[in-house]
């Protein structure tokens, strides 16, 4: 098992930028593949980002393209999603997730550990 920490979120306004970060557990980090998702009030959780074991592939929602750019920095343990001109729809609790695989395969279903989320909320 793999213990996973999200930190970075808080209260932002629209345009704004924030990074959130994921401190994991465990010495095989590096062997697998990291994922971001998120679940606002009333909706399903969805996928955000993915990023492979070393980085070399990543795929993100569409609503998130060219605004959100996952990385991951295996010396640390550590996975980072850094979000730049935020909208008031990006307001949820996101999540850091680890892969069974060292791909980036991006359903929920694929991804054995998780976090605990952080709030991430945009305004107006």
């Amino acid at each position: 098992q793999v213990q996973l920490v999200e930190s970075g979120g808080g209260l932002v306004q629209a345009g704004g930028s924030l990074r959130l970060s994921c401190a994991a557990s465990g010495r095989t980090f590096s062997a697998y593949g990291m994922g971001w998702f998120r679940q606002a009030p009333g909706k399903e959780r969805e996928f955000v980002a993915v990023i492979s074991y070393n980085g070399g592939t990543t795929n993100y929602a569409d609503a998130v393209k060219g605004r959100f750019t996952i990385s991951r920095d295996n010396a640390k343990r550590t996975v980072y999603l850094q979000m730049n001109s935020l909208k008031p729809e990006d307001t949820a609790v996101y999540y850091c997730a680890r892969s069974d695989y060292s791909g980036s395969r991006v359903s929920s279903t694929d991804f054995n550990s998780w976090g605990q989320g952080t709030q991430v909320t945009v305004s107006s």
